[in-house]
């Protein structure tokens, strides 16, 4: 249950805390810390994200993207155009309510050919699952990026760019196990969400705002943090085309100085998803006529979901920060022969320690923030990185698809939703996630040598 895992996470924070040496006043304060440090970084962010997924849903927004897939792409090609709409849905809402919203889909296209049905569903795990463990402002992704230090929007294009081949090979293996086992379409237990009608949908702009400006925003900020980091050269150009070149005697910035003010302030995921959730309020309003007491009766509804995930993701961090405190990081290099770990090797082993938290108590978030806290400890300083932290975030959100089975919820949303069996979620829904993240691992791999995106000193 949802509870148990805040309440499971919390404790053993608590315990690590006590074990660990320090002062014996601090002991239990400082997991209360822990934990408000994570909230503060995560917390508005994860509530906004889940008001705007459930507006989303309310006004037709979410159904417009996959209609725009499917008119894209054709019927030719539903896995794919299901499998798109997994990917761009996730990013906002949460996995288990884009199931919900792209089953009835598969049904109704087994419906219409009579065939497939298994491929349909897995295409849709196939995108979903991919940016629920990689791409903010899904919890996991995000508290890794909180605990890591990594950009937010940094972590939204290389989680993006990763999940992609992440998704096409899942989508080849959902085509692989369709034609090994064709699994006929049950009657599941769950009500269809009524159908609109394409002229009650918002148009295509609207729907994808919520999920794009965000990423728009911090993604702007992240750039110019970058170019002001590492290329401080282009900025200086910059300043000179404008004519508003610094002036240090008078205090006066030039013109890349009130840019990057700005962005810092537009690009502040809090600020940036306030904006979208905006927008996406307005859209609903405008598409079904809500008054302001039924908008507040959704929001109301969101935040409940989004209390429960802000307080396990929070639990998480603050167990990550106790392990910290009990110095699991001399532990783990005496495993290693004592060596420092880092290049290639670090890599795998946020990937692997993020699959065993995984196989061992099943949600995927609290595997990445657990891995995200234990790694934490051995990412190199900046001058002598090889390659940019967030390819260490990839690998752990990666490893934390493997090893889905009786523990997940998700196995057991899938299999209660698609009318599988157990033993058929075991041989299809498992082995899917678990070709995802090795495949994630392999392309973090080969980024973390090709793109390094380290900031080379100017």
């Amino acid at each position: 249950g949802r509870v148990n895992a805040f309440l499971a996470l919390i404790t053993a924070a608590v315990v690590v805390s006590l074990l660990a040496p320090g002062d014996p006043a601090t002991k239990i304060t400082r997991v209360a810390t822990a934990f408000g440090t994570t909230a503060g970084k995560i917390g508005i962010v994860i509530a906004t994200a889940a008001i705007i997924g459930e507006c989303m849903m309310l006004s037709g927004a979410a159904d417009r993207v996959v209609r725009a897939f499917m008119h894209l792409l054709g019927e030719k090609h539903t896995p794919l155009a299901l499998m798109s709409s997994g990917y761009v849905l996730s990013v906002p809402v949460f996995f288990d309510t884009v199931f919900y919203l792209l089953v009835p889909l598969a049904r109704s296209m087994f419906r219409r050919t009579g065939a497939n049905f298994l491929l349909y569903l897995l295409a849709i795990c196939a995108g979903g699952a991919v940016t629920h463990t990689l791409v903010p402002p899904t919890p996991g992704p995000l508290a890794m990026a909180a605990e890591l230090q990594i950009e937010i929007g940094t972590m939204m294009l290389v989680g993006a760019l990763v999940g992609i081949p992440m998704s096409l090979a899942g989508l080849l293996f959902a085509a692989f196990v369709n034609r090994k086992m064709p699994i006929p379409l049950r009657h599941a237990a769950s009500e269809e969400h009524e159908q609109l009608r394409d002229d009650q949908l918002p148009n295509l702009l609207w729907s994808v705002l919520p999920v794009a400006l965000p990423v728009l925003m911090i993604s702007t900020d992240t750039i110019v943090k970058t170019l002001a980091k590492g290329y401080p050269a282009a900025l200086a150009t910059l300043d000179r085309w404008t004519g508003a070149m610094p002036d240090v005697s008078s205090g006066t910035v030039g013109f890349s100085g009130r840019l990057a003010q700005c962005t810092a302030v537009v690009g502040d995921a809090n600020f940036a998803m306030l904006v979208s959730l905006l927008i996406a309020l307005i859209v609903l309003k405008r598409q079904r006529k809500y008054t302001a007491v039924k908008l507040a009766g959704v929001m109301e509804s969101s935040l409940m979901s989004a209390g429960v995930i802000i307080l396990i993701t929070s639990a998480g961090g603050a167990f990550g920060a106790m392990l910290t405190e009990a110095d699991i990081k001399r532990a783990i290099e005496g495993m290693f022969l004592g060596s420092r770990v880092s290049g290639m090797l670090l890599l795998l082993l946020g990937f692997g320690i993020s699959a065993l938290f995984k196989v061992a108590q099943g949600s995927s978030t609290v595997a990445m923030i657990t891995t995200a806290g234990i790694m934490n400890a051995f990412v190199p300083d900046e001058s002598v990185a090889t390659y940019n932290v967030v390819y260490l975030a990839t690998a752990i959100g990666s490893g934390s698809l493997v090893g889905s089975w009786m523990n997940d919820s998700g196995f057991w949303i899938v299999t209660k939703m698609g009318g599988l069996t157990e033993v058929e979620g075991l041989k299809t829904w498992t082995p899917l996630l678990a070709v995802l993240g090795v495949t994630g691992l392999l392309v973090t791999l080969l980024l973390s040598q090709v793109f390094p995106l380290t900031v080379m000193p100017a």
